[in-house]
């Protein structure tokens, strides 16, 4: 039921004049379809006020408290709320576009269906708000916490989300097209069929989220933790994993097609069913990984992704390929390194990988009561000769030992 406009117009004059003359507190005042366009408001107290399809564009309420009141429908757009107290508010389908809400308190806020395209909400947080359906294009939400949220169908196509927290967060079917989200962290998020096709997702936490059937073709997913999480049916071609951690991620039926998965570690993946064609595989292992059924007719197994050395693959090939053991290269010792003799090694073995990147990764070491293995695993027999030929440096018989390794 709308208000009398008479007496609307007197609550809005009694209230400015009273804000004027230094009163704060206007707790469960009921403004109602009220026109409050502009108005300065803020370090108020509006906690519980009825707002509801009220009109605040471009109103100064920063720092007010807004707790549980009641803003549906209401008009926010170019509104400023840096540093207000949202909690408990209700703005469900409120036009909040070009909104100022940075470092806002919104904890179990409703947003559903809320319009906050190029909305400012860096900082503020938003956890366990209810913002599915909601419009949040082009947001910028950089260490927003987000944490229990549920953006279920929200879209936040090229949204800024850099070193947000989105942990058990709700994202299923959302569409985070383009969106910046690198740093973040996603663990355990519900991400099903969420469109995340060319979003930028270097470096972030997605440690056990759920991204079945999402679509994450040609993100960036560098650095990117996917350890445990479920990416069956999930279409990943082209998508960029270089440096990922997929251990134990279930890859089940996923489409990995020209994939880069350069030094992946994916040991205890589960790639039953997976397209791998064209993939970039350099330096990933292919021991500890289950390989069953899956569809490959060629990787790419340069250093550099750019198909110098590509391996053709049939039915018949994948299965002995994907569980061929890597070369390394063994130094064995007939006697026990003391303490010395290790920091020695440690020592040389540093300098040397300022010019021989390939020994950037210290050895593995192996200690027995009669002998020493120093291991050096290799991605490829590439550079294997070159390895061997500067592992023995540190060692008296280095010389002869290059000189066998020329001839051979």
């Amino acid at each position: 039921m709308g208000m009398i406009p008479g007496c609307a117009l007197m609550i809005i004059e009694e209230l400015q004049q009273k804000y004027a003359a230094g009163e704060r507190n206007f707790t469960d005042l009921n403004l109602f379809e009220a026109n409050l366009t502009g108005i300065n408001l803020s370090g108020a107290n509006l906690s519980g006020v009825n707002l509801s399809v009220a009109n605040l564009s471009g109103a100064n309420l920063t720092d007010s408290n807004l707790s549980k009141a009641k803003l549906n429908i209401t008009k926010l757009n170019g509104a400023h709320l840096s540093g207000t107290n949202l909690n408990g508010a209700d703005l469900n389908v409120a036009n909040l576009v070009l909104v100022n809400l940075k470092k806002a308190q919104l904890i179990a806020a409703k947003l559903i269906r809320a319009e906050l395209i190029r909305a400012e909400l860096s900082g503020a947080n938003l956890s366990l708000a209810d913002l599915s359906g909601a419009s949040l294009v082009e947001a910028t939400l950089r260490k927003t916490n987000l944490s229990g949220a549920n953006l279920k169908g929200a879209n936040l196509r090229f949204a800024s989300l850099t070193g947000s927290h989105l942990i058990e967060a709700n994202l299923q079917g959302a569409d985070l097209s383009g969106a910046d989200l690198s740093g973040a962290d996603l663990s355990g998020a519900e991400l099903r069929q969420t469109n995340l096709s060319g979003a930028n997702l270097n470096g972030a936490d997605l440690s056990g989220a759920n991204l079945r059937w999402a679509d994450l073709n040609g993100a960036n997913l560098r650095w990117a933790s996917l350890s445990d999480a479920k990416l069956s049916g999930a279409d990943l071609s082209r998508a960029d994993l270089s440096q990922a951690n997929l251990l134990n991620a279930s890859l089940v039926h996923a489409n990995l097609s020209s994939a880069c998965l350069i030094e992946v570690d994916w040991i205890g993946a589960d790639l039953t069913g997976a397209t791998l064609t064209g993939a970039k595989i350099f330096g990933a292992s292919r021991l500890g990984i289950k390989t069953e059924a899956v569809s490959c007719e060629w990787v790419d197994l340069s250093a550099n992704g750019d198909k110098s050395q590509v391996y053709s693959l049939n039915s018949g090939k994948i299965k002995s390929f994907f569980h061929e053991t890597l070369p390394q290269v063994k130094i064995i010792v007939d006697s026990p390194l003391d303490s010395s003799s290790h920091y020695a090694l440690a020592a040389t073995y540093y300098q040397v990988s300022k010019y021989l990147p390939q020994l950037n990764k210290p050895p593995s070491i192996e200690v027995n009561s009669c002998r020493t293995i120093i291991s050096f695993p290799m991605n490829s027999d590439e550079k294997l000769f070159a390895t061997a030929y500067i592992a023995i440096i540190p060692f008296n018989d280095s010389a002869k030992t290059q000189e066998s390794i020329i001839s051979i």
